[in-house]
Order: C-alpha cells, then structure tokens, then sequence
C-alpha cells in the first residue's frame, strides 16, 4: 500500500539511528539483515566505502564502517566480500506492463538485471478507461480487466491492480499520451476540440492524483503521433501544478532529430514542466553528425534555466513493432489491418515507404532494409524468416520490402516486431558521459524457460551492459556515476524521495553485486540468456535474490508521482 512520501522521513525509532551512517552500539539493536564487508556505493556519486548496511522491515536501518554490526543481532546475514552494495536500479523505461497483468509477476529477466523498480507508460498506459478505451481494444478478455479500472480513479486502480496480483519490482507509471487521445478522441486523427480539451485536462488532473509521474507520448506511434505540439502544450500546463514531467519519444530520431527535439523543448518551456527524452539517439549514418549539436541544444537549455535531460539503452539498435514503418495516418480510427487488406491502396502505400521524406518517421528506409531484423512469427509457414533481415525476407519472397512489410503484418496480424541497428558506438560513448543522462531499458520482461521467437537482448541486458562494457571495459564512465545515473538520478527525476540512495530512514531496495564479472549474456541472435553478477537483492527489505537465484517473493509496492492525493 502506497504511503504518502513524507513518511519517507519517519525513522524506526526502535533500532535506526538518525544519521545517514552510523554505527550501533554492540547488542543495541535487532536487524532483519546485515549486509557486511562490501564496498557500499550510495547512489550520490559519492566514493564507495567499506561499510555494513542493516536492514529493518522496509527500510534501511543504519550504515556503519566495516564491522559496525558484528555484535547486533540480525536475522540474516549476507558476505558481501569481492562485491559491492548499491541502490536498487530504477528502469525509467520499462515494458513490462502485459507481464504484470498476466504473467507471474517475478520478472525474472529485470531483477537478475538488479531492477529493482520499474516505471512503465511510454505511449500508453491501461489507465484511466472509459468506454472509448474499452472499444479501442480487440481482446475481450484485456477488455473485462480493463473495464475494472473505469471511474475517477481508474490509473491508481490499475497500479494496484498489477501489485495486487504479485510484483517482485515496484511498479509505476506515467499517463501515456496515446491513452489519454484515445480516452477523449477514440484512435481517429485531427485537432482536439475545445470540448476534448477540456477533457483532456480533467484526465491529467486526475492521473496526477493518482500518482503518475507526468505524461509520456511516443509521437511516431498512431494515435501518439496524432497529437499536435499545441495540444502537448496544454496537457503539461494540466500537470505543471503537481510537479508533473513531460517525457517523450521524440516525433523524429532521424532525419528531424533536432526539429524533434526543439519540439520537445519547446512543450516543456511553455507548459512549464520538465523534459525527459526517452533513449536519445541519432538514427541512421546520415544522422549521426547530430548528436553533439543535440547535446549542446540540451546544454543550452540548461544553462538558460530550463530543466532537459534523457536517458538511454546501451546498445546499437532499437526495436518496436514491424508496423511502425507504414504512415500513420492508415492507422486511424483503429483501420490498419483493414487498410494493409486494401488493394486499392497498396501502390500509395508502397510509394510512400520508400520516400525518403513521406512526412513521417520511417526508419526502415532510414536504417535500410539490410538493418532490419524481423521477429515474433507465430505461423508456422513464417517460422523461417525469424530474425532475418527485411532485404533477406524480400529477396527470398521476390516481392519489393514495402510489400514485405504490408503483406507480412496483413498474414501475423499486425503481431511482428523488428529490431534496427540504427546508432554510432562513438555517439553512444558521448552521450553516457553527460552528467544529465540516465537509463532504461526500453523492455518488458521475459522469463528464458518459457520465452519464444527472438528479443532484444535489453530485455536481458540493459544494465549489467553498462557496467561490464562501459565501466569495466572502455572505462567510459566512473563506477560510482555509473550508478548514480542507474539509481539516484532516475529517484530525483521522479521525485521519490524514499528510496534510490542508501541512507538511513529510506526503502530497503539493495542490491549486491560484483562490479568483475557481472556481465550481459543475450545477444541479438540468442537473446533469452539471463545476464549474470548480480548476487542479492531485496526489494523494500524482502530478499528477492539469494546467490543469484530468485527465491519467489513479490513484495513490490506501487511508486507514485508528487502529485499523488490519497
């Protein structure tokens, strides 16, 4: 159950002493859990220490020198020699939102990654519902769950929903703009009327209430990409007074990066909120040139006043769904299958793909058809083109790759998801050394036991990636603001003040680790390989990991924005 952020600051009085490190006198006090003999990294980018940490019910009791609780009685204790003792990461980015609806809730490939929280919402949420909502979905099934979470308070219903039925992660979310367009427009495109406005805002209002984070759109995906900056505009006003974020997948990555990215700035100037950039990347050789004046654009901003930042995933190529390369604007009103089944449109359709400048975000054509990789086939007569790329599929098929993409999602159903190898390592190295960068892992989780088809290895990787190859390896980054941009950089983004730091008084979301040999195993030919290093984790003080192996507790809580009102 969710407590105000204020309790944050209310220390267990029988056994936490008061200041952020500490050490007990002998036999004063009772513990669930010592942790000793690490190095303890505490988030801030403060220098790693030999220290003990001591767990009490959800919260962090005390931090000592090493040895400070040897003499306190502690229910369990953990060795944590040869590793280190951290924060819990906070995945900004995660897709996990089908595995807590329906799945078993251990997330087993998120928290071997040392995911402690997962913040989800880009795009879409299943929160709030309203009768425009429940049309908009074809699963009858989803569409009774749904209709649970209709009413005033219908995102906070469904935060608790998804914990309720069992999490091992904190969950929490944004308001996906996709949802809140359908809420007020259903999937058609056009402006939003004065009346649809006033809709929209009472929705953010509420969302905010309920405890999200702010509003996240994803504007190269229908009916996202629907919206116009103006609209955007209106919704951050909506959400400004409870310390709502705008966090966005830019309109372009491409070839309207910057354009994309003025945009974005532009919403959070005048909405008067802060920006987040959803995994900032140039996409495409021709746009790989544009990183460094993006990143002097969000400098700039900075040093004006303004407050943009980003985050990002550590690997070269993106992916999202095989039908994200058809334009839009056949998408609206929910018609793309029934438009792709259209013979009469297939020559425009074709046309349009292969433009390189159609007046959408087609990164087909931006990547090239040789750096697209197709997967998620169900049909068995498909089964062989998994994980070939799209100039593969269409030379074996002698059909053009727009007729590809066209007849393929016609025959899956529009079920298909691609994987573009699209970004510059260099650019990658420059943008993780920026102090205002962050990660996500831009994934939903998967267990390798039952997992089918291909992934991206994110979904596996993400952040032991970052400290095996970017830490270890290239000595890119610190290993102390490695972590504090996995940790406490995501915490005060998202104004949670309880937990992202070790420190006395805060949630008991800890991982330990060995920084030698943890290490990503997925990669983009055998991704469902869970990734390794990670020893312990305990999740609001209960262990979620020992020696590395889940041990079936979901003792995950929902995470709420400032603006949450009980």
């Amino acid at each position: 159950m969710h407590r105000p952020a204020i309790l944050g600051l209310i220390v267990l009085a029988a056994c936490t002493p008061r200041a952020g490190v500490s050490t007990a006198p002998a036999g004063s006090a009772a513990y669930d859990v010592v942790i000793e003999n690490g190095r303890v990294i505490d988030g801030t980018g403060a220098a790693w220490f030999h220290g003990d940490v001591a767990l009490a019910g959800d919260r962090i009791a005390a931090l000592g020198p090493r040895g400070a609780f040897r003499a306190a009685r502690a229910g369990t204790r953990v060795d944590a020699t040869g590793h280190v003792v951290t924060p819990g990461f906070i995945d900004i980015q995660a897709h996990s939102i089908a595995h807590y609806m329906m799945g078993d809730g251990r997330a087993i490939s998120m928290v071997t990654q040392g995911i402690t929280t997962a913040i989800h919402g880009e795009g879409s949420s299943l929160g709030p519902v309203n009768d425009r909502i429940l049309a908009a979905e074809s699963d009858t099934g989803l569409r009774r769950v749904l209709a649970r979470f209709a009413g005033p308070r219908g995102f906070s219903s469904w935060l608790e929903y998804m914990v309720g039925r069992g999490a091992s992660q904190n969950i929490g979310s944004f308001l996906g703009d996709g949802t809140l367009r359908t809420y007020v427009k259903g999937e058609e495109a056009g402006a939003l009327s004065a009346a649809e406005r006033d809709t929209a805002r009472a929705a953010v209002a509420r969302a905010m209430e309920d405890g999200a984070f702010g509003l996240a759109s994803a504007l190269i995906y229908p009916p996202n990409t629907y919206a116009s900056t103006e609209e955007l505009i209106d919704a951050a006003k909506a959400m400004a007074p409870y310390g709502g974020v705008y966090i966005t997948h830019m309109r372009s990555e491409g070839d309207k990066f910057l354009e994309a990215l003025d945009e974005a700035i532009r919403i959070g100037k005048e909405g008067g909120v802060p920006v987040e950039v959803y995994h900032l990347k140039a996409s495409g050789p021709r746009n790989w040139p544009k990183m460094p004046v993006a990143i002097a654009r969000i400098d700039s901003a900075r040093a004006a006043g303004q407050d943009v930042q980003a985050n990002m995933y550590l690997y070269p190529a993106g992916g999202n769904s095989f039908a994200s390369c058809i334009p839009p604007k056949y998408a609206a009103g929910g018609r793309l299958l029934d438009n792709l089944r259209n013979p009469a449109l297939r020559q425009a359709m074709v046309q349009e793909m292969l433009a390189t400048d159609a007046g959408y975000e087609n990164l087909c054509e931006v990547a090239t058809p040789a750096n697209v990789m197709v997967v998620g086939f169900r049909k068995p007569a498909n089964q062989r083109f998994e994980g070939k790329r799209l100039s593969e599929i269409a030379a074996a098929l002698g059909r053009s790759w727009p007729e590809v993409i066209i007849d393929l999602n016609v025959d899956e159903e529009l079920g298909l998801g691609e994987l573009l190898f699209l970004m510059s390592e260099d650019n990658m190295r420059l943008q993780l050394r920026q102090p205002w960068m962050k990660f996500g892992t831009d994934a939903g989780s998967q267990d390798p036991a039952t997992a089918k088809g291909m992934t991206h290895p994110r979904t596996y990787g993400n952040f032991p990636r970052i400290f095996a190859r970017y830490v270890r390896e290239q000595r890119v980054l610190e290993l102390e603001d490695a972590v504090r941009k996995a940790t406490s950089a995501v915490a005060t983004r998202l104004s949670l003040t309880d937990r992202g730091v070790l420190k006395a008084g805060l949630k008991a979301d800890v991982i330990v680790w060995d920084p030698a040999t943890i290490t990503d195993h997925a990669t983009f030919d055998r991704p469902h390989q869970l990734s390794t290093g990670v020893k312990d984790m305990f999740v609001n003080g209960v262990a979620v990991l020992r020696g590395g192996t889940h041990t079936g507790a979901k003792p995950g809580v929902v995470v709420r924005g400032p603006g949450y009102r009980p």
